[in-house]
């Protein structure tokens, strides 16, 4: 087991829609963290950071690739919602701001694990067996910290291979 981060985006905001997307329409002006910019302005940032993380997502996956010793075949990625298919749209809805960069994110990740040839395999987070023995030994295993996304991994990971048996 291995649990690796990575940075898609370097010198990059990581949470383009969430903050300057959300700041550019007036959303958290009376936080004292917002910073005015304009819509324009926040939608050519997004622009920027999508084609970072689908350019950082190619780079890490090819790196992965060469660290670990056994061929990669498949990879499982969390389930995403749908997301208004304009950015401006995505922006205004309220809900579609607070997961639209990670969204963004894992489908970068999923395109680049296709273009090298990799299955990707979606799944629910909430149908998951997180109290399975096997996940609580991998967290012993692992050592500190052992975070709810390193569960759902495993969890993932595990019904994959539970799958792959039948």
């Amino acid at each position: 087991m291995d649990r690796r981060t990575r940075e898609l985006t370097k010198d990059l905001p990581t949470m383009p829609y969430h903050h300057q997307g959300s700041w550019a329409i007036g959303r958290y002006t009376d936080s004292p963290w917002a910073k005015k910019i304009s819509l324009p302005d926040a939608i050519e940032l997004i622009r920027n950071v999508e084609a970072a993380a689908r350019k950082g997502a190619e780079e890490v996956l090819a790196q992965l690739a060469n660290e670990i010793e056994k061929p990669i075949s498949t990879i499982t990625m969390r389930a995403c919602p749908k997301l208004p298919d304009i950015i401006e749209e995505r922006i205004r809805d309220n809900r579609a701001q607070t997961y639209a960069d990670t969204v963004v994110y894992r489908l970068c990740m999923a395109r680049a694990a296709e273009n090298r040839g990799w299955d990707v395999r979606w799944y629910d987070r909430d149908t998951l067996d997180l109290k399975d023995a096997k996940i609580t030994e991998m967290g012993k295993s692992a050592g500190p910290p052992w975070q709810a996304k390193h569960k759902q991994a495993a969890a993932a990971a595990l019904a994959l291979m539970k799958e792959r048996r039948k």
